[in-house]
């Protein structure tokens, strides 16, 4: 019997609650983990029109699409995280996406 990945495993516990933010989250990590930024990518996309007040996804979909040279993508996703933990009263992470930004517009 092999070990389920924990990728595998968290689709298995995503199967049960779709719906769970830090699962989906924790997925597209996975995804961030294996190098496969361009999944990343779409798995943030699928939760930020479910749970788009989910800050941390912003930060890691913004740096992924800037990884796939991206930037104008990336860009748009740092305003909307920004917009989004400024909401929020997250000013770290409000902060850190617009330090990216800014290193984007270069």
């Amino acid at each position: 019997m092999t070990k389920k990945s924990r990728k595998e495993q968290l689709e298995e516990l995503l199967a049960e609650d779709p719906n769970d933010p830090f699962l989906r989250y924790g997925l597209a990590m996975e995804y961030v983990s294996e190098g496969d930024d361009a999944g990343a990518v779409e798995r943030f996309r699928a939760m930020f029109a479910d749970c788009p007040n989910y800050v941390p996804a912003y930060l890691q979909a913004g740096q992924a699409l800037t990884r796939l040279g991206r930037t104008a993508e990336a860009a748009d996703v740092f305003r909307k995280g920004i917009e989004v933990a400024r909401r929020q009263g997250d000013v770290h992470a409000s902060e850190e996406m617009q330090e990216f930004l800014n290193r984007s517009e270069e």
